[in-house]
């Protein structure tokens, strides 16, 4: 019961951690990354499509993206669709591609963006320790109905604070890197 209740929380955290590292990867560093367009959504025959399904996307010369769509009719709606994202960037296209620059970072960018990681690095830590007091009322719950000792209950809260401080931990290494990440100049 005990462990059941371990390797439930373990993996919730493991996706927390999951979720964190997709928020950070759509924050934008100065550097081209094909996932900053991860969240970018195209209309395509009348549904919502992500540009990632529409057409593939390389990085070149590490400053810009080039997106190569699998349909050239629909080149207008890709470009259309990065301008109106939030994502400050001018895409251009020369009738078979798209080249979008990844424009420098100004400090006041980096800061904003840095408030931004610091954030998703909140939440992620807030879902962990939710996460840690689900667990331990369920130990609690399990004790008060006798299923398991008060010794047991305790030592299972133990073992959940360890894999809490361990997942926080790794949270806290990745916001650090991506920390650096912003505040590289380029």
């Amino acid at each position: 019961m005990i462990e059941e209740i371990m390797r439930d929380a373990e993996e919730r955290m493991r996706k927390s951690i999951a979720s964190l590292e997709t928020a950070f990867k759509r924050i934008r560093t100065g550097r081209a990354h094909p996932a900053i367009l991860d969240a970018v959504v195209v209309p395509y025959y009348g549904t919502e499509t992500p540009l990632s399904q529409l057409a593939a996307i390389h990085v070149e010369e590490g400053r810009s993206l080039l997106i190569s769509p699998w349909e050239k009719s629909i080149i207008g709606d890709i470009e259309k669709a990065i301008h109106q994202s939030d994502l400050g960037l001018n895409p251009s296209n020369n009738g078979d591609t798209i080249r979008v620059p990844m424009p420098p970072l100004t400090e006041e960018t980096r800061r904003e963006y840095g408030k931004q990681a610091s954030r998703e690095a909140e939440s992620a830590r807030v879902a962990i320790r939710n996460i840690r007091r689900d667990a331990n009322s369920d130990f609690k719950e399990l004790a008060r109905e006798k299923e398991i000792s008060e010794d047991e209950a305790r030592r299972a809260e133990e073992r959940m604070q360890k894999l809490t401080d361990k997942h926080i931990q790794t949270v806290e290494s990745a916001h650090k890197a991506k920390e650096a990440d912003l505040l590289a100049m380029n």
